[in-house]
């Protein structure tokens, strides 16, 4: 995230919990919604306080110029996320920073916005710890990982903005083989093709769908420049060396309906085959997958005798190939018979998992 917000023009980012800090002016928050493949959300500080009561809270919320960042015609909805917060109902701190912003509108405007739990036009956070409390303005209203392209979706899909985090942490470059032998509905297929030709992932939303052009002081040229900038940044290309396969028609049929519709079908294969029995497409690159993993009854034994043939594909298919694999199912490297050169702690929504990556040499690595 620290190389998205140096690339769009920030400046002293480092890592908090949850994110980046960092400051950049108006035209850095535009480019990192269209530029950024990461990011969930790029928040627009507001301002921090101590607090200890939800009047506290109120008072806060109160000081802040809503009027000054958008009009009271607009939508809104109040978004609360705490950690150790002494507070007993975030729902009871919602409605109040909500009566705060209305208040404020009321008394300058005589004038009140309306709530929008669904498709609000403005988005407030409010982020509480054990003592502080902090606001921010929401510039990218849905999440960045909706980039618009994935049409046909299959269950528990990989969200993009992890897909292309993953890719970026195996070391894959535009150029490189790159395979996806369990591609469900084609995320890493959709991310690589996209880095590989510089398309911008912002560029795939619709006018307006960004919170920024929503807010007070939109700038409608420069974002006309940046955008225009972004797509003229695009390369041709044919075939790329990216390929992914599934086991299930259905899934390979879903992929490539993602591909067409983001135009890039033509640049990468899809087919149906078993990872366990197909070929490398390549002597040498990078294998990738989101290989199944569960906690539900039956799935552990399943698993358990599945995750050996896979180590054993791997072996048998892929020498000369680095390959990761991310899982929540802590057996995985033992069970697959592979020692993982890497092993990094990773959230897949709400679940911790772990991308392991395994250089795959010929032969046995015993003497």
């Amino acid at each position: 995230m620290v190389e998205d917000v140096a690339a769009a023009g920030g400046q002293g980012a480092r890592q908090v919990p949850g994110g980046v800090e960092f400051a950049g002016d108006r035209e850095c928050c535009y480019r990192m919604n269209l530029e950024s493949r990461i990011a969930t959300r790029v928040l627009w500080w507001l301002g921090e306080s101590a607090y200890a009561t939800e009047d506290d809270i109120y008072r806060f919320a109160l000081g802040i110029d809503w009027p000054k960042h958008f009009d009271v015609e607009r939508t809104l909805r109040i978004y609360v996320t705490a950690q150790r917060s002494p507070l007993k109902s975030l729902e009871f701190v919602t409605l109040r920073v909500k009566d705060a912003v209305c208040d404020r509108f009321r008394d300058l405007t005589g004038q009140r916005p309306n709530v929008d739990t669904k498709s609000p036009d403005v988005r407030i956070h409010l982020f509480l710890t054990d003592r502080q409390a902090t606001l921010y303005l929401d510039t990218s209203g849905e999440p960045l990982w909706q980039r618009g392209h994935k049409i046909a979706k299959v269950g528990a899909p990989l969200k993009e903005n992890l897909a292309a985090g993953i890719l970026r942490l195996t070391g894959w470059q535009p150029g490189m083989s790159l395979l996806d032998p369990m591609c469900g509905s084609g995320t890493f297929l959709l991310e690589a093709a996209q880095i590989a030709i510089g398309d911008a992932p912002g560029l795939s939303r619709e006018a307006g769908e960004f919170g920024f052009e929503r807010l007070r002081g939109f700038d409608a040229m420069l974002w006309h420049r940046l955008k225009t900038a972004a797509a003229e940044h695009r390369v041709a290309a044919e075939r790329l060396p990216v390929w992914g396969s599934d086991l299930s028609a259905d899934a390979v049929a879903r992929a490539r309906q993602n591909l067409a519709h983001a135009g890039i079908d033509d640049l990468v294969e899809v087919q149906q085959a078993d990872f366990l029995d197909r070929a490398a497409p390549a002597p040498e690159g990078i294998l990738v997958a989101n290989p199944p993993y569960g906690e539900r009854l039956g799935e552990a034994d399943e698993l358990a005798a599945f995750y050996p043939r896979l180590g054993d594909a791997l072996k048998r298919n892929f020498a000369g190939w680095t390959c990761w694999l991310l899982s929540a199912d802590t057996r995985l490297p033992k069970l697959i018979g592979l020692k993982p050169a890497r092993k990094i702690p990773l959230f897949n929504g709400n679940l911790e998992c772990r991308l392991y990556g395994f250089p795959v040499v010929a032969g046995s690595h015993r003497k």
